[in-house]
């Protein structure tokens, strides 16, 4: 079945931004710096042809005066493996994506056909440019900051009072001898929609500030990881929200389908997804919003074991959402195009904004938009089945089976595009948040061996972000300083703010009562907390006294 490029359309930019493709994140952190030099706003290079290997080398070698006694084989080999993102590396077709993101410039040196951030760098730009209180504003300025490190902005000269590394120091030669001609794409105006859950970029602009706050101790290139682990971490957390809330707000704005007790519902009790006016504390998972995460991880990392399993158990959930979540992202990009076709015949106004945003579009399933609704997606359904007719007979049994249930034109619709490309979309979806969950890299949240089951995992390095950042207080002559947690405390701040279970099972979210057998294997993984934080240098056990056994800062930061 052929369906058309109208009826295929799924992404929304309200939604997502993301075209829900295999990431990696040093190709987003690349796009991410060009937004970051134009306040939004993707770039255009003036160069046809790709960059190889070779292209770096001789710039090195060109110029002895920066790069004396550089010899050109280990020169060849340290561009290769330390400075440059390869694409298919070790392989005969392997090819240079561009420079690994040590320096905001080097999005000038990328081959665009080699380094697509499908959306991802655009959508972390417009998080951190709607979070709260111009909190967004003030982190995006930090982080130009940091990564536009000795140059001038204004003449895009070095500097020479630049304290930065070797590398990076390369790259920024690069940048600033082989200028590349390099202008602001107007064609691609920036889509502010806001997110659909407003504490998610108030979270990671307040990450973002506190991290970068270390700044001063942690090695650059170390920060540079931290930041792509955190984006890919927040990047995560917000998709996977996203699959919970979305089906339940159509649900919701959809007359004579909210069951008691469904989130949205009125009523104390009721939680609800507030569109960008949520309440509550910075530091909650939920923030009021009623769709908070709740994840169990496997901190032991032992497959097989009863914490393995209810780590499987809970990824299980979460990735179970899905197919829900493609059918609700459906009905918000089709009721956006319903919208746009109401404003065209003026029965429609537009927003301010001129864009129909989430809550726009579902404001559309209400009653006084029966009828048009009706007749507007009728035509689509015949259009389908006008043109299966006679092409598949099993296609054309199917669509039929899909009349024959007596839904109204929109969920007839709706459905006929599920069951044709709801596979399609749940497969991308799932290599998407894999590689967004940094499944089986360093910094994951998410782990699966060959032939096994995801389970949501805690890496040591996610974990040594989270910790730089939950063990800092604000307050101080310097604005934030650093505080010593007890175990319990972390395990609090990793519930609380992120929504990650350790030593107890989430409330929901596919878990019930916690058995005797639960109980054990979550004192182990507490245990394995312990261990793996004593492993990384952050935990200090003086003696048996359970409030001398704290979780210390790396870098002590006094309040005076």
């Amino acid at each position: 079945m052929a369906l058309t490029r109208k009826d295929r359309e799924f992404r929304h930019p309200g939604v997502s931004y993301l075209d829900f493709k295999q990431l990696d994140m040093d190709r987003v952190l690349t796009a991410f710096f060009a937004r970051l030099w134009y306040h939004g706003l993707p770039s255009r290079l003036a160069r046809s042809a790709d960059l190889g290997v070779d292209d770096f080398v001789d710039e090195f070698l060109d110029h002895p005066d920066s790069f004396a006694g550089f010899d050109p084989g280990v020169t060849r080999r340290w561009v290769e493996t330390y400075l440059l993102d390869m694409v298919n590396r070790g392989k005969p077709t392997q090819a240079v994506a561009g420079p690994r993101p040590l320096h905001g410039l080097t999005y000038r040196f990328r081959n665009s056909r080699r380094s697509r951030p499908y959306g991802a760098d655009e959508h972390l730009y417009e998080m951190f440019a709607h979070a709260r209180d111009g909190r967004g504003l003030q982190a995006l300025q930090y982080l130009r900051t940091f990564f536009f490190a000795g140059i001038d902005p204004a003449t895009e000269t070095r500097r020479a009072d630049a304290g930065i590394d070797v590398e990076t120091q390369a790259l920024l030669h690069l940048a600033t001898v082989k200028r590349i001609e390099d202008r602001a794409d107007t064609s691609k105006p920036r889509k502010p929609y806001p997110p659909v859950c407003q504490a998610a970029a108030d979270l990671l602009t307040d990450d973002v500030v506190r991290l970068l706050f270390h700044q001063r101790f942690i090695p650059r290139s170390v920060m540079v990881d931290y930041l792509k682990i955190l984006f890919a971490f927040h990047l995560g957390l917000y998709h996977l929200r996203l699959i919970k809330v979305l089906p339940a707000l159509v649900a919701v704005s959809t007359p004579g389908e909210r069951p008691a007790g469904t989130p949205g519902t009125a009523g104390p009790a009721g939680p609800r997804c507030c569109f960008g006016r949520c309440t509550g504390d910075l530091g909650s998972a939920s923030s009021g919003c009623g769709y908070g995460v709740g994840v169990f991880c496997d901190v032991a990392g032992v497959p097989g074991t009863r914490l393995a399993g209810l780590a499987e158990r809970s990824a299980g959930v979460w990735f179970g959402r899905i197919p829900e979540f493609v059918r609700a992202a459906f009905a918000v990009k089709k009721l956006d195009e319903f919208a746009t076709y109401q404003a065209r015949r003026g029965a429609l106004r537009r927003p301010g904004n001129t864009t129909f945003g989430v809550p726009d579009a579902l404001a559309l399933l209400g009653r006084s938009q029966q009828r048009d609704r009706e007749n507007f997606f009728a035509s689509r359904v015949a259009s389908i089945v006008e043109d299966s007719a006679g092409v598949d007979t099993e296609v054309e049994s199917r669509i039929g089976q899909i009349l024959q249930l007596g839904l109204d034109q929109f969920t007839t619709y709706l459905e006929i595009l599920t069951a044709y490309r709801g596979d399609f979309h749940r497969r991308y979806l799932v290599d998407c948040l894999d590689t967004m969950l940094l499944k089986n890299r360093p910094g994951a949240m998410i782990a699966q061996p060959r032939g096994g089951t995801r389970r949501f995992i805690l890496d040591s390095r996610l974990l040594e972000v989270l910790l730089q950042i939950s063990l800092l207080a604000p307050g101080g002559v310097q604005g934030f300083h650093t505080r010593a947690l007890r175990i319990d405390e972390f395990l609090a701040v990793l519930r609380d703010r992120y929504g990650l279970f350790v030593d107890r099972l989430p409330p929901g979210d596919g878990f019930g009562a916690t058995s005797i057998t639960d109980h054990a294997a979550l004192r182990a993984n507490e245990a394995a907390l312990t261990a793996k934080l004593r492993e990384i240098g952050f935990f200090s056990d003086l003696s048996d006294a359970y409030l001398t056994q704290t979780i210390t800062p790396r870098y002590v930061i006094e309040e005076q």
